[in-house]
């Protein structure tokens, strides 16, 4: 398989787009985020992040519709392409791979170190 590159912020925000299917935009990004990892997302980081992964191949924006409380403006909306898919997959099949190749001792709660 393909490597594809995914930082884990990056891949945070590939998974919240996933979770948020056709109503991901960046304030619903951000405050999903938030939510979900207990962690601050600044504006800035998650618009570079955004911007990153479309020029990877691994989302697409699209314009929604015009509303007046935004004066007029679409929300840009985010969705995951293939190649984000497979980049997804290839990134949990790794990390899957490396939690099963832990000794056993490593994972027991009983285990200090």
């Amino acid at each position: 398989m393909k490597k594809y590159r995914l930082g884990e912020f990056e891949e945070i925000v590939m998974l919240t787009v996933g979770i948020l299917y056709g109503k991901a935009y960046g304030v619903s990004i951000k405050k999903e985020i938030e939510n979900r990892a207990d962690r601050k997302v600044s504006v800035g980081a998650l618009q570079v992040s955004l911007k990153r992964l479309e020029k990877k191949g691994y989302l697409e924006s699209y314009a929604g519709e015009r509303t007046e409380e935004r004066v007029g403006r679409p929300k840009l909306y985010y969705k995951i392409t293939a190649q984000g898919q497979r980049a997804m997959e290839y990134n949990h099949e790794l990390r899957n791979n490396l939690w099963t190749a832990l000794p056993k001792f490593l994972t027991d709660p009983k285990f200090n170190i």
